[in-house]
């Protein structure tokens, strides 16, 4: 079996095999071919791939090229994490938002549509190989913003796909630190956008622990989740007053001049500070000596971001029909919200891919902002073809 990622010369790429180690049992890969155009960062990386593999005894070999055609000809599995324009593109989409007085950030506002509209038709490029080289592969999508260019795949391209983001499983691994238990012991009540999404009940063994669960946060959390006073005291009284847990990301919305506050006075913004670790990282992938992912990798952000790529792909290949949240054509499950439309639910995962479960109406509260978003991000896929 053949698995393609696209973008293999991401500093992710080894937190993504450490993922694919722990489940080589139940997924039984025996090629991963890694696909960057810099040459550099892709040499790095295939080279540290290889010395992980073989230090983990992995039944794979790892190819590099720098042909995304050739990457996904015959793959089973192709995981897109692509940054077109690079990490120069990033900053620039965070200045561009800050330069007008409006919030700066990768996957959202301004510099979220500025990112969609350079990266939509790369992901389609790689739909459409995919439709003519591995008609019958399964395309995981974390490319941001993953909301977007997966609704963009599923207006544009009959390729089986979904996409994925760490929050919700972020979401579920911090609450199991205080519950104990496996991730099967607690189910989500979760729905919305990618980057736009709330978790209305958590179920722990079938009991309401929702409140439980926000009022931990809050106290253990929340300050280093939100720094900011203002926009710690706004987040948590929207927790409380909808009764339900805000994913991060809803700060950009319930506290937007706070959060403009916290962007301006940065001294530099993230992607500056990412530029700064993956120099760190990369200067730890070459030396000879390393055969694990360096813990340095845990400044990168993208916790469980492996964890959700295999969950995923050993519950298709294994057709184990399990719940798993991930963004995913609508196809009815959320009501007053197009067919076509990506959301970010849960779904039965199996050998067909993700079938998402009906979901009941989202409260005014939350659904005017859902709608409001989400015609932003079908106007955006329809600007961008």
């Amino acid at each position: 079996m053949k698995l393609a990622v696209i973008g293999g010369g991401s500093s992710y790429t080894p937190e993504l095999l450490d993922g694919l180690f722990e489940r080589v049992s139940t997924i039984p890969v025996r090629e991963v071919w890694l696909m960057d155009q810099n040459e550099e960062r892709l040499g790095i990386n295939v080279a540290f791939s290889r010395r992980m593999a073989k230090r983990h005894g992995q039944p794979f070999t790892v190819h590099g090229t720098t042909s995304m055609r050739e990457a996904v000809k015959d793959a089973r599995y192709v995981i897109t994490q692509i940054r077109v324009g690079g990490m120069q593109a990033r900053i620039s989409d965070e200045k561009l938002g800050l330069r007008h007085g409006i919030i700066g950030q990768e996957t959202t506002g301004v510099g979220g549509f500025a990112c969609a509209l350079r990266t939509i038709p790369r992901i389609l490029d790689v739909a459409r190989a995919m439709e003519e080289l591995a008609p019958d592969g399964f395309l995981v999508n974390f490319t941001n913003p993953a909301g977007i260019n997966t609704e963009a795949v599923v207006r544009h391209s009959r390729i089986r796909s979904v996409g994925l983001c760490n929050v919700p499983i972020g979401i579920i691994m911090d609450t199991l630190k205080h519950t104990g238990g496996e991730i099967g012991d607690l189910e989500l009540d979760y729905v919305g956008l990618n980057h736009l999404s709330w978790v209305r009940r958590f179920l722990f063994r079938g009991k309401d622990i929702t409140e439980q669960v926000i009022e931990t946060f809050i106290e253990h959390q929340a300050e280093e989740e939100w720094p900011n006073p203002a926009t710690r005291s706004n987040m948590v009284t929207a927790m409380r007053r909808l009764g339900m847990f805000c994913n991060y990301y809803l700060q950009y919305y319930y506290s937007m001049d706070s959060v403009l506050e916290t962007l301006k006075n940065k001294p530099k913004t993230r992607g500056e500070e990412v530029v700064e670790v993956e120099q760190a990282l990369f200067s730890k992938y070459q030396d000879p000596n390393l055969k694990e992912k360096p813990e340095e990798l845990g400044k990168r952000g993208g916790a469980h971001y492996s964890t959700a790529a295999f969950m995923l792909i050993e519950a298709v290949e294994n057709d184990l029909r399990n719940r798993q949240i991930v963004c995913v054509r609508n196809g009815g499950a959320v009501p007053t919200f197009d067919d076509d439309a990506s959301v970010e639910i849960p779904a039965i995962i199996g050998k067909h891919g993700a079938v998402p479960i009906p979901q009941p109406e989202p409260a005014p509260v939350i659904r005017g902002l859902m709608q409001n978003i989400k015609a932003y991000e079908t106007l955006t896929v329809q600007a961008a073809v």
